[in-house]
C-alpha cells in the first residue's frame, strides 16, 4: 500500500482522508511495515465502505487486513439505522460467524507429549474435516429450525456440552432474532449433515501450549499459565452460512438501485436496515450465527470425549468463544451521545473493554477475551479488550494473522507433503485430508501473527495476555 496516500496519526494509526463520495474517513491500524505491506485493494475497499449510506465515524481496517469480497477482511464499519444505515452481506462475509473457541485442558506439555501422536489420530478420526465433510448428525426440518433458533443452547440441550459453556460464549451461545424461515431450503439442505465438522480452508482444531505470558494477572483470570495445554477450535457456519451470503448478495445487488443506493462496488451490495430485505437478511444472518455457535459447541463435546478416553479425569473448560464475520446491534457513544448501531465486523473480532456489561462477570475487570488465530506452524494469541478500543473501533480488534498471498500463489510455491514433514521436524503434528489444503494454508502464506498481535496492542485495540504455539493441528 502506498503510505503517501495516508496521514500518519501515531506509529500505529493511519488515516485516509475523505474524498469524492466518502461520507467518513478511513482509519487503518497497524505498524508501518504491516500497513505498507497491505495490498492496494485494501485502501480502495476501505474508501468504498466509507461511501455507504448511514456509516458512522469511520471505515476501519485492522492490522491483519487484506483484500476481501467488497469489504476488506479485517474491516469494521457501524451504521445508524435512524440515518439511512444499511446492512451488507459482503460486510459480514460468506462464512457467517466464523470464530475461535479456546478450552483449558488442565494438562501441561509434559503430560501430553508421550501421547501426542495418538491424540492427533483420535482427533482427526473424531472431528470431520475438509471439503464436503459430513458429521454423524442428521437434522430433519424441525431440528434444523430448532438449531437455527437455539444455537449452542440447542446443542447443550441435546447433550453436546455443559450449561456453563454458554456463560463464556458470545451472546451466551444464542443470538436473538434468528428467522429460519428467511433461510433458503438450499442453505438448510447443505447444512443438514455438516454439524460438528470443521470444513476446509483456514479452519482447524489445534492443540497448543502456552509459550509465553505477557500479563500475569490477566492470564490468572483466564486460568492460563506457562506450559498449559489449550485446545482451539476455528470454524463457522459451513455450507449454510455460505449459501445465505450467496442468496442475499444477489438479492441486494438487484435491489440496490430501487433503494436509491449508488454502489461503488457491486460486491458491497446492501439494503437499508429498515427495509423488508434488510430485515430478512438480519434474520437469516442471525440464524447463521446460531449455526456456527452450535457447530463449535458440538465439536467441543467431541473433543472432550477424545480427551476423556486418553486422559481420564481431565475436564476441558471453556475459556471463551468469540466470532468474526458478524453484524451486531450494539450501543456505542458517538460524538458524546449513545446510539444504537449495527456494527459489521468482517474478519474482525469483538473486543469489549473492562466494565462492559456484555463481558462475562469473571472477566469484567480485565476485559473480554480476544482470540487471534495463527497458522498451523506459527502461533496464536489470547488478548483482552480495552476501553480505548471502545472509542477507537467500536470495541473491535483483529482476528488472525491475515493472508499475504493467495491460496493459488501458495499452492504454486509449496507442497503440502513437504510442509507436513517440515512441521513434524519442529514437533508439530499435522493431520489433514488434503495435502493441497495444507499447501494453501502454508504458514508462509500469512503475515507475522506476532507482529499483528503487537500492533493491535500498540494501537490500543486489545492487550496481549498469552502466546500459544501449536503441538497438534487437524487442518481442513
Amino acid at each position: 500500500m502506498d503510505l503517501k496516500k495516508l496521514e500518519k496519526h501515531g506509529d500505529f494509526e493511519w488515516h485516509l482522508p475523505r474524498r469524492g463520495k466518502m461520507r467518513v474517513p478511513g482509519i487503518i491500524y497497524g505498524s508501518e511495515e504491516l500497513v505498507g505491506g497491505m495490498d492496494d485493494k485494501v485502501h480502495e475497499q476501505v474508501a468504498n465502505v466509507a461511501m455507504l449510506p448511514g456509516i458512522v465515524t469511520a471505515s476501519y481496517a485492522m492490522p491483519d487486513a487484506h483484500w476481501g469480497y467488497g469489504f476488506p477482511i479485517g474491516g469494521v464499519a457501524a451504521f445508524d439505522p435512524d440515518d439511512g444505515g444499511v446492512i451488507s452481506a459482503g460486510g459480514v462475509g460468506f462464512d457467517i460467524s466464523c470464530g475461535v473457541r479456546a478450552l483449558r485442558t488442565g494438562l501441561e506439555v509434559e503430560d501430553l507429549e508421550p501421547d501426542k501422536k495418538v491424540l492427533a489420530d483420535a482427533l482427526f478420526q473424531t472431528v470431520p474435516a475438509g471439503v464436503g465433510s459430513r458429521g454423524k448428525l442428521h437434522l430433519d426440518d424441525e431440528e434444523m429450525d430448532a438449531m437455527l433458533c437455539g444455537g449452542a443452547r440447542w446443542a447443550v440441550d441435546r447433550g453436546y456440552g455443559r450449561t456453563e459453556d454458554l456463560e463464556y460464549t458470545e451472546e451466551h451461545g444464542c443470538i436473538a432474532g434468528a428467522l429460519p424461515a428467511k433461510v433458503s431450503g438450499r442453505a438448510k439442505q447443505r447444512q443438514c449433515e455438516e454439524m460438528g465438522t470443521l470444513g476446509s480452508g483456514n479452519h482447524y482444531l489445534e492443540v497448543q501450549k502456552v509459550a509465553e505470558v505477557y500479563d500475569d494477572s490477566a492470564a490468572a483470570v483466564l486460568g492460563l499459565a506457562t506450559d498449559d495445554v489449550v485446545v482451539s477450535i476455528h470454524c463457522g457456519s459451513r455450507g449454510l452460512g455460505h449459501q445465505i451470503g450467496s442468496d442475499y448478495l444477489k438479492r441486494m445487488a438487484v435491489a440496490a438501485a430501487g433503494f436509491g443506493i449508488d454502489l461503488p462496488d457491486r460486491e458491497l451490495a446492501c439494503a437499508p436496515l429498515h427495509s423488508d430485505l434488510g430485515r430478512d437478511y438480519q434474520g437469516a444472518m442471525r440464524a447463521g450465527i446460531n449455526c456456527a455457535l452450535a457447530n463449535r459447541q458440538i465439536i467441543t463435546e467431541l473433543v472432550r470425549r477424545v480427551f476423556a478416553d486418553l486422559f481420564p479425569g481431565v475436564s476441558l473448560d471453556l475459556v471463551y468463544d468469540v466470532s468474526h464475520n458478524t453484524c451486531k446491534e450494539e450501543r456505542h457513544e458517538v460524538e458524546g451521545r449513545e446510539k444504537r448501531l449495527f456494527v459489521h465486523r468482517k474478519g474482525a473480532t469483538r473486543a469489549f473493554g473492562p466494565g462492559n456489561p456484555d463481558v462475562p462477570q469473571k472477566f469484567r475487570d480485565v476485559g473480554q477475551p480476544v482470540l487471534i488465530g495463527g497458522t498451523m506452524g506459527t502461533a496464536s494469541h489470547v488478548l483482552v479488550g480495552t476501553r480505548v478500543s471502545m472509542s477507537a473501533a467500536f470495541g473491535s480488534a483483529c482476528h488472525g494473522a491475515g493472508r499475504r498471498m493467495s491460496r493459488h500463489q501458495a499452492k504454486k510455491r509449496w507442497h503440502g507433503r513437504d510442509i507436513v514433514r517440515y512441521l513434524a521436524e519442529q514437533g508439530i503434528i499435522i493431520r489433514s485430508p488434503s495435502y493441497r489444503g495444507v499447501a494453501e494454508e502454508a504458514p508462509g502464506a500469512y503475515k507475522d501473527v506476532d507482529a499483528v498481535a503487537e500492533a493491535a496492542e500498540q494501537a490500543g485495540l486489545a492487550k496481549r495476555v498469552v502466546r500459544l504455539e501449536p503441538m497438534v493441528c487437524v487442518k481442513g
